[in-house]
């Protein structure tokens, strides 16, 4: 399957088959915590990951490695920035939104902070999961230090190029190997939990229902 037709299917299915699926098929999980969630709005999130890495510093200087990625990454690319744990610190912010949604991406993903959300959802409705909300500055706190590398995202390794699907019930990272495969079984999960739904409505029993399919 081509990138563009693993988005489309991905668009399609439900985040939690897609996580479902990930556990079976990876063997592991590719949840990120729930304190990643929605800043913006609640759009579903389907792209590949553009990743950067940020580490403490007591330097003032600009986040380089997010600003490239921004300009630099393909249309429809999910930035993942993580922090290496430094989480009360907005990495993210209104001119960073309107960079990418100038270069048309997907969404962020932060293991870290957003500030200027009123702006962010008043003049771009771009989506941004974030850990934290915080109104200072990375400068003299943080700094990047590298893109395009594996991020642990509060123990969830994201590699460039991992499919990203999220949305109000959290964020999914589909390792890219794995992505056709995991988009098959999670397709499968939505189609039998429609038949069990289904059944459980005619015949007015949960229980039922749970023992034709073995499923909740």
């Amino acid at each position: 399957m081509t990138l563009d037709e693993l988005v489309a299917g991905f668009r399609k299915v439900a985040t939690a088959s897609v996580a479902d699926a990930v556990d079976k098929v990876a063997g592991k999980s590719g949840l990120l915590s729930h304190e990643i969630r929605p800043r913006i709005n609640e759009n579903k999130i389907v792209g590949p990951a553009v990743t950067v890495l940020e580490g403490p510093t007591d330097e003032f200087v600009p986040p380089q490695h997010a600003l490239d990625a921004i300009d630099e990454a393909d249309a429809g690319s999910v930035i993942v920035i993580s922090t290496n744990g430094k989480v009360d610190v907005a990495i993210w912010g209104g001119l960073m939104a309107a960079g990418a949604v100038a270069n048309k991406h997907e969404a962020a993903v932060l293991d870290g902070g957003i500030r200027d959300i009123v702006e962010i959802r008043r003049d771009y409705d771009f989506p941004i999961y974030s850990r934290t909300v915080c109104p200072g500055t990375t400068l003299g706190r943080a700094k990047t230090l590298a893109s395009n590398i594996e991020v642990d995202m509060g123990g969830v390794i994201v590699h460039p190029g991992d499919i990203i699907v999220g949305d109000i019930d959290g964020v999914v990272v589909v390792p890219r190997q794995h992505a056709e495969a995991v988009l098959e079984m999670a397709q499968e999960i939505d189609m039998r939990e429609a038949e069990q739904a289904k059944l459980i409505i005619e015949s007015k029993s949960l229980r039922d229902g749970l023992a034709r399919y073995g499923r909740i």
